[in-house]
């Protein structure tokens, strides 16, 4: 696992083994980021992202290296949450970023209460916790987090279907890919 472009590219990641840790593939991470960006390299510049069910922190380790100004880490588990840390500590990346360990109601609700901006919102649950897309989702459709300009999106199983709507958030996309899907969702 490595980053895929930007400031830190090429540069390897940590993982760990079990803890359900699955890293979002290289691959789907790049189709992820293109989209993104639609040929503006500079799109995700400045932007703030919630990278939630953290885990290895991969993606939004790539939003800080194509420029993000800021990334909340949600990672309810120790390990996982020192890992995103490692993983920072050794790209030497030491601010634009903050790890909330935390299971994700309570984030999103300490940065709710923050006040905090939220451009783009990652979400991906370990696959076997299919509820946690539905109660994560639904939360963030009442959310003060997302606004018109936020882009909510989910990685899930190709054969999962996490939902069309929830509250203010509609799905507008699905990009399969292997086993794994991204939907992404914005406000009606």
């Amino acid at each position: 696992m490595r980053v895929i472009a930007g400031k830190y590219r090429s540069r390897p990641l940590l993982s760990l083994r079990g803890m359900d840790l699955r890293p979002t593939a290289d691959r789907l991470r790049e189709t992820l980021f293109d989209v993104l960006t639609a040929g503006n390299p500079s799109a995700l510049e400045g932007r703030h992202w919630i990278d939630l069910y953290a885990g290895t922190g991969a993606v939004g380790i790539e939003a800080l290296s194509r420029g993000a100004a800021q990334v909340y880490f949600v990672e309810s588990a120790a390990k996982a949450a020192d890992l995103v840390r490692r993983n920072l500590d050794s790209l030497g990346i030491n601010s634009g970023f903050e790890i909330l360990r935390q299971d994700v109601a309570g984030g999103l609700a300490s940065l709710a209460v923050r006040a905090a901006r939220a451009d783009f919102i990652f979400l991906d649950p370990p696959y076997r916790l299919e509820g946690a897309y539905r109660e994560t989702l639904s939360s963030l459709g009442q959310s003060p987090l997302v606004s018109p300009a936020t882009t909510v999106i989910a990685e899930h199983q190709r054969r999962f279907d996490p939902g069309e709507g929830f509250g203010a958030v509609h799905r507008y996309r699905t990009l399969q890919q292997g086993d794994a899907a991204l939907s992404f969702y914005h406000t009606a």
